[in-house]
């Protein structure tokens, strides 16, 4: 496992098999499909930066890497993709065999490039843009923390940011910060859709002048003066005041709402109005829409449910059964503006924030294909929401931790079939973002990815090249084994049955990871047919049935009390992290302290459980810390406050250093529960745990220890049926 984490290091990728299997049939028998998981802007320290732009392939537009052909002699390289033969330009005519260029080396299998093209060098001089839009149906405390959390937050922006803010209830207002004498707002209505052109028009941007009378208008290349646009994007310097003060007058939304109704709130005609201003202001430019939600949109596009309190808001049996009538309405509405935030390079990023459903299983789609952020929480004052938006802005001075101009597209060979892209992209025309092929060649798997990230308010292009070798025919068994990575095995399946979920009605996912992990088993574990006993499983392959088990159990699978929303948030995060925090949320880890021994992991085993010793379990979107009983009767007495006891002092505040640990590094920020043993919030431990003993198992659990009120099987009882059926 080390190897394949030293070799995500160093390029940002890990695959599920690294000895790739060389026939289609052979692909298909061992279950797990071949996948790279690829974390486009991971930080690479050893990947060196060169001057100057990247040789591409003139036939499949590849580029040159260690695992080309080159001829010395000719100036020629051969493209290892498409096999065209490429000459040298004129500034690499001193290269030889000991004066090789940085993209030839061995070990550079990542290279990144600073030269780039005129018009993306011009794209990345643009200021990036944050367009706020504020949902004013809150109860005055929940804006209260709203506001204030968005005061500090410009406070953060570099200088040169563009600025600007939009308002939403019952209707839509977009605030003219650049009107500093008073405060001024162009006001549409939040039941009808709204066009760009109503926008240009009604907003008065061409200042009475004549409109062009064809072709789209995007930005002052088609006639906007720049004056014009100022008046809504400001450079954050510049707006800081007129912005805030804006906030501090924001009240919130006047219209007056009866008792038995949901307030009108118009969530989708608001991220419209947006995505228009934003297309017809700054098209191609790096430009973020952070929308703060607090409750279910009720009017207008987008609407999840009527204003009748009598309705309630859909479930998952609702959509099981198809009866939320306006739920695949609001999907293809916001799939229309994905495609529009796509198309002009910008970002939607989300912070829904309510006890109650907004809207993010309708709002994902949009969010995943522009690459966007999602928070959330149960309110703005809630720690996950204030330190997830404060730490967004807490980065370098200038790209802020944030990637913009977001897609991705797929170069197939005509050699490879079955292609397919899981996680946070949309296909694009042209040369995109981020592009990589695949191609069998001597014996090697050969595959390049190309992405453009943001560095130091540079825009660059990372080029990564990797090798795996490929294996046919008989007895290749050993060397697939050798060559399997369960822990991204394990992520991929969960991304695809999540994806199986959404996309199929009639779907069962524990049946199908069930009838997957019992086919793996079969083909790689070591037995004697019929003969449970003798059956056994390569270290490479040892924990893959630990990780099926907690996935049959996790919140991908198991939507039961979670809503549609949660079910969303849970999946989006799992599609965008890397391998290790995807295992984390899969499988959680669990560390014990105790007097006895210093802090160490824990099986993850209601076994674990002992009144003397407390557990902190970091399941990534919730981070508790476990006290036993007797350690919360110790605490509750005083004990760490005095003298001679502190040794307990120290016990006690080891897992919240560890647990502050977790929290800094991580986004969005996991919820910090803090509980005792036989405590109701106990629950947030015990659902994770393997209940291996329950109310009704012959398990008796040791002194001081616990069992678990479920009907689900123990991860023994789930491997002696694994064993049985695995070997038939």
């Amino acid at each position: 496992m080390a190897d394949f984490v030293e070799l995500e290091a160093q390029d940002g990728v890990r695959m599920t098999w690294n000895v790739v299997p060389g026939t289609k049939t052979e692909a298909a028998t061992c279950v797990v499909p071949v996948a790279a998981v690829y974390t486009p802007l991971k930080p690479l320290s050893g990947a060196p930066t060169l001057p100057y732009a990247p040789l591409r392939c003139r036939t499949c537009r590849s580029i040159l890497n260690p695992f080309c052909t080159v001829d010395f002699v000719a100036k020629i390289w051969v493209c290892p993709f498409c096999y065209q033969r490429n000459h040298f330009p004129q500034h690499y005519s001193s290269i030889s065999e000991q004066n090789l260029p940085a993209e030839l080396f061995p070990n550079f299998s990542t290279i990144e490039y600073e030269a780039m093209d005129a018009a993306a060098n011009a794209a990345s001089a643009i200021p990036t843009v944050f367009l706020f839009v504020v949902d004013t149906c809150l109860i005055e405390e929940e804006l209260g923390s709203l506001k204030l959390a968005l005061i500090q937050a410009v406070d953060l922006l570099p200088d040169r940011s563009l600025v600007g803010l939009i308002t939403f209830g019952t209707f839509v207002q977009v605030h003219e910060l650049g009107f500093a004498t008073m405060p001024k707002s162009f006001v549409f209505r939040g039941g009808k859709e709204v066009t760009k052109d109503q926008i240009l028009e009604q907003m008065n941007f061409f200042g009475g002048g004549k409109r062009p009378p064809l072709g789209v208008v995007a930005g002052p290349r088609d006639g906007l003066a720049p004056d014009s646009i100022r008046r809504f994007l400001l450079p954050a310097a510049e707006c800081e005041f007129a912005f805030n003060s804006v906030l501090e007058e924001l009240q919130k939304d006047p219209w007056p709402v009866p008792t038995d109704q949901r307030a009108s709130r118009c969530t989708g005609t608001a991220l419209s109005v947006a995505a228009c201003l934003l297309g017809a202001c700054v098209p191609g430019s790096g430009a973020r829409i952070m929308a703060f939600v607090g409750g279910p949109s009720t009017d207008g596009p987008g609407a999840i449910v009527s204003k009748n309190l009598s309705e309630p808001i859909r479930s998952h049996k609702d959509l099981d059964k198809d009866s939320a009538p306006l739920y695949h309405k609001a999907v293809k509405f916001y799939e229309g503006l994905s495609k529009q935030l796509v198309n002009q390079g910008h970002v939607l990023d989300l912070f829904a924030c309510a006890l109650d459903q907004v809207g993010v299983a309708e709002l994902k789609i949009a969010v995943e294909k522009t690459g966007g952020l999602v928070v959330l929480a149960e309110s703005f004052g809630h720690s996950v929401f204030k330190d997830s938006l404060k730490r967004i802005f807490q980065s370098s001075d200038y790209d802020l931790g944030l990637s913009f101009k977001k897609g991705l597209s797929v170069q197939r060979q005509l050699s490879v079939r079955g292609i397919r892209v899981l996680g946070r992209c949309v296909v694009l025309t042209g040369e995109p973002p981020y592009a990589w092929s695949l191609i069998l060649q001597e014996k090697k798997a050969l595959m390049q990815l190309v992405n453009r990230p943001h560095a130091g308010g540079q825009m660059r292009l990372r080029a990564t090249t990797i090798s795996r070798r490929w294996v046919a025919g008989p007895g290749i068994v050993q060397e697939l084994v050798a060559g399997f990575d369960q822990e991204t095995a394990a992520v991929v399946l969960a991304r695809m049955v999540s994806v199986k979920m959404e996309a199929e009605a009639e779907f069962d996912p524990v049946r199908w990871l069930d009838r997957s992990l019992i086919r793996v088993c079969s083909k790689f574990g070591d037995y004697q047919k019929d003969s449970p006993s003798t059956f056994s499983l390569s270290p490479r392959f040892s924990i893959f049935p630990q990780f099926i088990f907690h996935l049959r159990r996790s919140q991908f699978v198991q939507v039961f009390n979670n809503s549609p929303d949660e079910t969303a948030y849970f999946r989006m995060i799992l599609n965008r992290e890397n391998v290790a925090n995807s295992v984390v949320m899969i499988q959680p880890s669990l560390i014990s302290y105790s007097f006895h021994s210093a802090p160490e992991p824990a099986l993850l085993d209601v076994a674990a459980i002992a009144a003397d010793r407390i557990l902190l379990l970091d399941s990534y979107f919730t981070v508790v810390i476990f006290h036993g009983v007797t350690i919360a009767q110790w605490r509750n007495a005083g004990y760490q406050n005095q003298p001679e006891h502190e040794v307990f002092a120290q016990l006690l505040q080891a897992p919240h250093g560890d647990a502050d640990a977790i929290i800094k590094e991580r986004f969005p920020v996991p919820r910090l529960v803090i509980c005792d043993q036989h405590g109701s919030q106990a629950r947030f431990l015990l659902a994770k745990l393997n209940p291996s003993a329950t109310y009704n198992s012959d398990t008796v659990p040791a002194p001081g220890g616990d069992i678990i009120f479920t009907d689900d099987v123990s991860f023994q009882v789930f491997l002696d049926h694994l064993q049985r059926l695995a070997v038939q």
